[in-house]
């Protein structure tokens, strides 16, 4: 009697570490659908953390990112080293939320999981390394204005008009 019990709750917590370990890349994927999609957005579930954001810009603009877009300080995105470009994240920090698509991989600190453009930490009124909360919301087609605010033609035109020194936020 007492070793089945014992065996039973090694089962039990073992199947309980398996849900715990779940691969978060694998679950936005999935949520996602696992396709680049042709609509704007596409719904998906939930995958939520509160993690920790840097952001990048000035030293980068001109240069394309991972997912091919010209970053300029008009764009607004982030970076992640494991979801798909395209990927819709909400992002909120003290008080301010916005959704930014997934444009680059990164970050390279290790005690990071989001990079922010410039443009995104900017609007989310961020100028250090913070904790951010984040949600994936869906996702949409990773083209070359991707990240551009509407009304903006191409990556091209912003590029022309930026200046290498960057804006107020230093990364």
């Amino acid at each position: 009697m007492r070793m089945a019990l014992k065996t039973y709750m090694v089962v039990l917590v073992l199947l309980a570490g398996a849900v715990c370990v779940a691969d978060p890349a694998a679950i936005a994927l999935a949520a996602t659908g696992g396709t680049s999609g042709g609509s704007p957005a596409t719904p998906a579930t939930s995958l939520s953390s509160s993690a920790i954001a840097t952001w990048f810009g000035p030293g980068f603009y001109g240069k394309h990112t991972a997912c091919g877009q010209t970053l300029t300080p008009a764009v607004v995105g982030v970076a992640n080293r494991t979801l798909p470009c395209g990927t819709l994240v909400q992002v909120s920090y003290a008080g301010h939320t916005l959704t930014v698509p997934v444009l680059d991989r990164g970050p390279y600190s290790h005690h990071a999981s989001w990079d922010l453009t410039a443009g995104a930490a900017q609007a989310l009124g961020i100028s250090e390394t913070v904790r951010v909360d984040t949600h994936v919301v869906g996702k949409t087609a990773n083209t070359p204005a991707l990240g551009l605010p509407a009304g903006s033609s191409s990556a091209s035109d912003d590029a022309s008009s930026v200046s290498s020194s960057g804006g107020a936020l230093a990364g």
